[in-house]
């Protein structure tokens, strides 16, 4: 039988553990053993599922991963949705998709359940499932489709991106590479498992290599420092809020304490940063606490990761870096011109095998994100120095402004710098002057008033003038979505 790559990868280390949480610890054998009865139980008397889609409703972990690993095996595609999500956000997911089984542990079951006896979608509680004799499983070939993630959506519904096995492996395989990924690590998994930073990033890349996972069902900031205390990691991979949050309670600590935590940060080979934009000021500070220079890397769901800062060498703080083994990256300009050279702005285009297939039952959308076979991001990006600089999104990062296209996130990480200022968000408001008026939108640290006017005033010399916020609105708390990612559209909609 052809097995899957990464699921054939997991016999090279049967005895080693696989996941390691506070109660109990599992084998990459059990990992096995497990998905071969989840795979046998979603058959039943099928020989093949045939790219039937299965979403999976279980909590970060090892039965997720059996679950996901026992969809793959018996030929399903699978669908990660949001543990958090409102009904009507899953019902749009399991409609949109056309999902014949949802895979959940008791509790979600529980949750979902009205919802789908509504629709008429099998329910399969993983609990339930016990071991038994596996039977026979399909062969499966890297070219079928494996996974449907969904984009968040702005002005629309949210697209499900559809990756293949290939373009899984490819993924994987490049920063297992780049990151030089071994059986001798050990990571923490606090990420949302309907996200490609933790589908990919931490769990597959750590199930390939043979390496050990602690699952947590949410960021426990406690926990987490305590077994960072104990040394219990060598990698450690987060979003820029987290950092923001670890940095608060190590400034907060006592000294002692301080130090002991600052020791495990320090002794870890390899902390990531992605998902979001990593501030400059973050990054700094990161370094000036713990000793460990963050490595800010870039990538969306459609391909993966593309770009990254390198293992060996300099980890440029406001940069992702270079490509990736395997991924080709160009910019091209508003006038259709190849950019070739620095310090010029255009739209971050991909291509390689790690770039998706397309988006499910979206063939207009599908061929217009496509350049040739180039995928247009709808990032901007300048090379500086050898070294890739996110500007923003074409239609929400980039503020047109007196005819000059701005990035808000790089006015964000100048106010970021203010000192009553503890988070920010800018955006471009429609101006009959200006075009798009820079808005910052802030929470103050103690709830501390902050005037435009003394805002302004601080600006400058920090920022050119045609950067200076024209509006400012003060608010308690910024819009998020399930990431912990400030949303602009919502940022947006305060002001309507």
């Amino acid at each position: 039988m052809n097995e899957l790559t990464l699921i054939a990868r997991a016999t090279l280390h049967r005895d080693a553990v696989a996941f390691r949480a506070a109660k109990s610890t599992h084998s990459y054998q059990e990992l096995l053993d497990r998905s071969a009865d989840l795979a046998t139980a979603l058959l039943g008397e099928e020989d093949d599922l045939k790219e039937a889609r299965v979403a999976l409703l279980v909590p970060a972990g090892f039965e997720y991963v059996a679950a996901q690993w026992g969809i793959w095996r018996a030929g399903g595609i699978k669908l990660p949705i949001c543990l958090s999500a409102t009904e009507s956000e899953w019902e749009y997911a399991l409609t949109d998709s056309g999902v014949s089984v949802v895979m959940a542990d008791a509790a979600m079951a529980a949750k979902i359940r009205p919802l789908c006896e509504r629709l008429g979608v099998r329910v399969m509680d993983v609990s339930e499932i016990r071991s038994g004799s596996a039977k026979a499983l399909p062969e499966i070939f890297p070219d079928r489709r494996a996974m449907i993630l969904y984009t968040s959506g702005t002005t629309s519904k949210p697209k499900g991106v559809v990756t293949t096995h290939a373009n899984i492996q490819a993924q994987i395989e490049s920063l297992v590479e780049a990151w030089e990924w071994s059986a001798a690590d050990r990571v923490p998994l606090f990420l949302p498992m309907h996200h490609i930073h933790g589908i990919i990033n931490v769990t597959s890349c750590a199930l390939w290599s043979g390496a050990t996972i602690e699952p947590f069902e949410r960021f426990d900031l406690n926990a987490i420092l305590r077994r960072v205390r104990d040394d219990a990691y060598t990698l450690f991979m987060a979003v820029p809020t987290i950092y923001v949050k670890l940095i608060q309670a190590l400034e907060a600590a006592s000294t002692e304490d301080r130090a002991a935590i600052v020791g495990g940060f320090a002794r870890m080979r390899l902390m990531v940063s992605g998902s979001a934009a990593l501030p400059a000021s973050v990054h700094e500070q990161w370094t000036a606490l713990t000793g460990q220079k963050l490595l800010e890397r870039y990538g969306m769901t459609e391909i993966g990761m593309g770009l990254s800062n390198p293992y060996h060498g300099e980890r440029r703080p406001g940069a992702v870096g270079r490509p990736l083994p395997g991924v080709e990256v160009r910019l091209k300009a508003e006038d259709g011109g190849i950019v070739t050279d620095e310090n010029v702005p255009g739209e971050i285009q991909v291509r390689g095998p790690g770039v998706f297939r397309d988006y499910w039952n979206r063939p207009e959308a599908s061929a217009e994100s496509f350049d040739g076979d180039w995928f247009r991001t709808g990032d901007m990006a300048v090379l500086e120095t050898g070294y890739y600089r996110i500007m923003g999104r074409l239609s929400v990062d980039i503020i047109k402004s007196g005819g000059y296209k701005l990035s808000a996130l790089e006015i964000e990480a100048a106010l970021l710098e203010h000192p009553l200022i503890a988070e920010c968000a800018v955006i471009g408001l429609s101006d009959e002057t200006w075009g798009e008026a820079v808005t910052a939108v802030v929470v103050t640290k103690e709830h501390a008033p902050l005037e435009l006017a003394g805002l302004r005033d601080w600006c400058k010399g920090r920022l050119s003038v045609y950067k200076v916020p024209q509006r400012l609105l003060v608010v308690n708390e910024l819009p998020r979505n399930a990431m912990g990612k400030v949303t602009k559209p919502a940022v947006k909609s305060l002001f309507l």
